[in-house]
């Protein structure tokens, strides 16, 4: 990326940087979708003052991005705020996706994004009354923490339930896929990296729009934490790219929730016996 020369970087405005210090030193140029991605992948090397500020720039970063339609690679909101603010140790992930976005936008039009903002909303109360932590919301997906894998399932049942309930425009279905998995994650100044990450965003996109699908850590955390009229149906054991072994994956199945869907997505399904 060729540099601003001093004459174009001192014409451009102060809402261009993320980063304005005390001094009045403009830092961080968004001006452009090339500036944006150098500005996501040097946000870590810069000093910021104090947290508020880094969380001041951290906003402007990803308001930039979103206006120059560049997608944040990987769970990078994560990565831009305090890491005091995520729990470590073995944690539990909760991913979702909303199922056939791209028809909702064409059927909605200029309606969908407040559309999204409200199934957002929606998912966020849901992980909020379960004592979880939003790790990252992008374009129609919303990534989450709790400390237990039952709070967890709590918030997955509630997201769920409220996608039912809508109403929506239109009256859409909004269908959610919803992923669960526990692991023992790294939690670095660039947020959460390890295994369980990538395992949770596989089982997440195998599930289908209203299915939540837990695998075999969770399941061995919930078997005396279940609600009433709440089970887990075992959908065997899958085998994801990049993933190593193989995961025993489970549907959770409530009398108020879709039941019937066809194997999941993607993933091959491992057989049993020799």
């Amino acid at each position: 990326m060729p540099p601003l020369s001093a004459r174009d970087r001192a014409g451009l405005p102060d809402s261009a940087f993320a980063y304005i210090d005390s001094t009045g030193r403009r830092r961080l140029p968004i001006n452009d979708p090339v500036h944006v991605r150098n500005a996501l992948a040097r946000f870590n090397q810069v000093h910021f003052e104090d947290e508020a500020a880094r969380d001041r720039a951290r906003i402007r970063l990803l308001r930039a991005a979103h206006k120059h339609g560049v997608v944040p690679i990987g769970f990078i909101s994560a990565q831009l705020q305090p890491q005091r603010k995520l729990p470590k140790g073995q944690v539990t992930f909760l991913l979702t996706d909303v199922e056939g976005s791209t028809d909702l936008l064409a059927r909605l039009d200029d309606r969908y994004p407040k559309l999204i903002s409200a199934v957002r909303r929606a998912m966020r109360q849901a992980v909020r009354q379960a004592g979880g932590r939003e790790v990252d919301a992008r374009a129609d997906e919303l990534f989450a923490v709790f400390e237990q894998a039952p709070a967890a399932l709590a918030a997955a049942l509630a997201i769920q339930r409220a996608m039912h309930a809508g109403p929506w425009p239109d009256d859409v279905d909004v269908r959610v896929r919803i992923g669960v998995h526990s692991g023992r994650p790294t939690l670095t100044e660039t947020g959460y990296v390890g295994l369980a990450v990538h395992t949770a965003a596989r089982i997440c996109y195998s599930a289908h729009g209203g299915q939540i699908v837990l695998s075999s850590p969770v399941h061995a955390a919930l078997r005396d934490a279940l609600e009433a009229g709440v089970t887990l149906k075992s959908l065997g054991a899958w085998r994801f790219q990049g993933i190593r072994d193989p995961e025993s994956l489970y549907q959770v199945i409530a009398g108020d929730l879709l039941a019937d869907f066809p194997p999941l997505r993607s993933g091959t399904l491992v057989p049993d016996g020799p």
